[in-house]
C-alpha cells in the first residue's frame, strides 16, 4: 500500500522533485458540522481532496475529489486560501515522488449524498467544531482548517 509521509522544516526531508496542483475542501454541512476523512495512506484526520486533473477546473476537481471520498456532492461557496510553503513535503513511498505543497482550499456546503468511505478514506464524520481538536491530523491540515475558523468569511483568503 502507498503511505504517504509529510515532512515540514525537516533537515532530513527528501528534497522535492514535483509540483501537483491540489485542492482540499471544507464542506460544512447545515449543522455547521466539517467534513473530515481518515485517511487510508496516513493514519491522519483531513479534509477531502486531492490532485487537480489535466482539463479540470478547481472546483470541478473540489467537487470530484469530495464525492470519491466520502459519497458527499457539494457545491463551492468560496475560497480560505493558496498553500504552497516549500518547506513542506510529501513523500508517496510507492513511486519515491516528493511533492511540495501546492494547495488551494475551497469551502462548500453539502448538497446531498451518504458518507461513504473510499480506498482512499476509511472512515468518513461530520465533526463538530468544538471536537476538531480530538482528531489526529497533519500541522499543515489543522492550519488549513484553523484559517477557515478564523476567518469564518470576514477575512482576506490566507496566501501562502
Amino acid at each position: 500500500m502507498t503511505r504517504r509521509i509529510d515532512f515540514y522544516n525537516d533537515p532530513q526531508a527528501p528534497a522535492a522533485n514535483s509540483l501537483v496542483p491540489s485542492v482540499n475542501v471544507v464542506v460544512t454541512n447545515e449543522a455547521g458540522h466539517i467534513l473530515l476523512i481518515h485517511r487510508s495512506d496516513n493514519d491522519n484526520w483531513s479534509l477531502p481532496g486531492g490532485a487537480i486533473d489535466l482539463g479540470e477546473s478547481i472546483p470541478a476537481a473540489a467537487v470530484r475529489e469530495t464525492l470519491e471520498e466520502t459519497g458527499i456532492t457539494c457545491e463551492i461557496t468560496g475560497l480560505v486560501g493558496t498553500y504552497s510553503d516549500p518547506n513542506h513535503v510529501i513523500l508517496y513511498t510507492s513511486n519515491g515522488e516528493v511533492r511540495q505543497e501546492f494547495s488551494i482550499v475551497l469551502t462548500a456546503r453539502a448538497v446531498s449524498g451518504e458518507l461513504t468511505p473510499s480506498t482512499e478514506s476509511r472512515e468518513v464524520r461530520w465533526v463538530r467544531r468544538s471536537d476538531l481538536e480530538n482528531y489526529r491530523m497533519d500541522r499543515s491540515m489543522r492550519l488549513r482548517i484553523s484559517h477557515y475558523l478564523q476567518a469564518d468569511g470576514n477575512q482576506s483568503p490566507h496566501i501562502g
